[in-house]
């Protein structure tokens, strides 16, 4: 079976936009023919359903085949053009156009959306959106994609960026307050940045048919976030978490319940760790635990890795410690192939009224030419294998459905 064949699977209730507390729906988006009764039902039952995403990396290579590009400079140690990334690319799979429409780099990942039904899309968007060039000093690795090429989510519906990760402040406070008002302004909330320290820790807040969703999110120095992109009381910059001690839990703890209300849904978005290996450190355990006693915590939505680790149901809720990158430009670099970064997982977990996880499904994707396809029957059957080994230590197990999908499953 070629599972790159576009695999049909309705969804759920109806898709919220993105609002301040407090405040009423202005927009939604718009259904899809013949499946209101599916979703009225979802929406009546209360659960509602959500795409989650690891790293998005659309700076450099892909940067340079979307319509609007900024400069390929680059200041790093052995590439100084990011049109080096599209040859490499290009030497590996094959010519790629060199400017391509929004819909190319999602490829087949918009039908899996759109079918999806997913009452909120988000992203940890790890590209700063600005056209500045002073580059931060200091740092290896630096993403940067056009203004204008924000389209990219639009055209995808995505709702909420997460910003707390150690790239959105790669061109300094300048391109941070670029990328927040370039996502703002078309729409698309955000979390984990902002102009200062409140601003950067107040949640984005969807409103679905079924209640709202909060997500909140925190960027770890375990995941290269630099300690000076914290955000100040009148600084922009980060919602900087330094450690996972116990006050810091408290603290985050204390930031929910400052906004959560009875019947909301919270995300924590937390990005740490390293980008390789399948180890999950201790301390992220304890602390993802503890989210989930208080009741802060119905979902954690860990990333920095560039592969996809273990997930762990706790309490009936489920802790990604790592989703793996879902869109980058790594192909033709070598060096890590046991890791397989050119296979990407897309997250739908579906949470009933009280928060607790009713069901995960992973949708496998590949990376080629710069674009989300289908994965193929045998890197399906990778990724089933290889997150079933990792969740097995987590206590829970993966399984591959004949429609080439994975399934999370656990005990209550």
């Amino acid at each position: 079976m070629n599972r790159r064949k576009f695999i049909n699977k309705t969804g759920s209730a109806l898709v919220g936009m993105l609002l301040p507390i407090g405040t009423s729906s202005l927009n939604s988006r718009s259904p899809s023919p013949g499946t209101g009764a599916a979703r009225n039902a979802e929406s009546e039952a209360g659960t509602i359903k959500l795409f989650l995403s690891g790293d998005v990396m659309t700076g450099r290579g892909i940067d340079q085949i979307l319509p609007h590009s900024v400069s390929p400079e680059l200041k790093e140690r052995f590439v100084k053009n990011a049109r080096r990334y599209l040859e490499l690319a290009e030497n590996k799979s094959g010519s790629i156009p060199k400017q391509v429409s929004y819909e190319y780099v999602w490829g087949d990942a918009l039908d899996i959306l759109s079918k999806s039904e997913a009452d909120a899309r988000i992203i940890n968007l790890e590209t700063s959106l600005t056209t500045q060039g002073d580059f931060w000093a200091g740092k290896g690795v630096h993403y940067r994609m056009h203004p204008k090429n924000v389209e990219l989510f639009k055209i995808a519906g995505i709702d909420a960026c997460i910003l707390a990760n150690n790239h959105v402040m790669d061109f300094g406070h300048p391109g941070l307050k670029e990328t927040l008002n370039t996502l703002h302004e078309k729409g698309i909330k955000s979390a984990g940045a902002g102009t200062d320290s409140s601003k950067a820790s107040t949640p984005a807040v969807i409103e679905t048919g079924s209640g709202r969703l909060l997500v909140f999110s925190y960027g770890s120095p375990t995941a290269g976030v630099p300690g000076a992109w914290r955000a100040g009381q009148n600084e922009a910059g980060v919602n900087y978490l330094s450690d996972l001690s116990e006050d810091n839990v408290e603290n985050v703890i204390q930031t929910v319940k400052n906004y959560k209300m009875p019947g909301d849904r919270t995300v924590i978005s937390i990005h740490w760790g390293s980008n390789w290996g399948y180890q999950i450190p201790g301390r992220q355990k304890a602390f993802a635990h503890r989210l989930i006693d208080s009741g802060a915590a119905d979902v954690i939505h860990g990333h920095s890795s560039h592969h996809p680790k273990g997930i762990e149901v706790y309490k009936n809720r489920p802790i990604m410690y790592g989703a793996g990158d879902l869109i980058n430009d790594y192909e033709g670099i070598g060096g890590r192939p046991q890791y397989r970064d050119d296979l990407s997982l897309m997250y739908f977990p579906r949470l009933n009224a009280g928060g607790e996880l009713v069901s995960l499904e992973m949708i496998p994707m590949h990376i080629n030419k710069f674009q989300l396809q289908h994965a193929s029957e045998n890197e399906t059957e990778w990724l089933a294998e290889t997150m079933n080994r990792e969740c097995k230590k987590l206590g829970s197990r993966v399984k591959l459905n004949e429609q080439g999908r994975l399934s999370l499953h656990w005990s209550s």
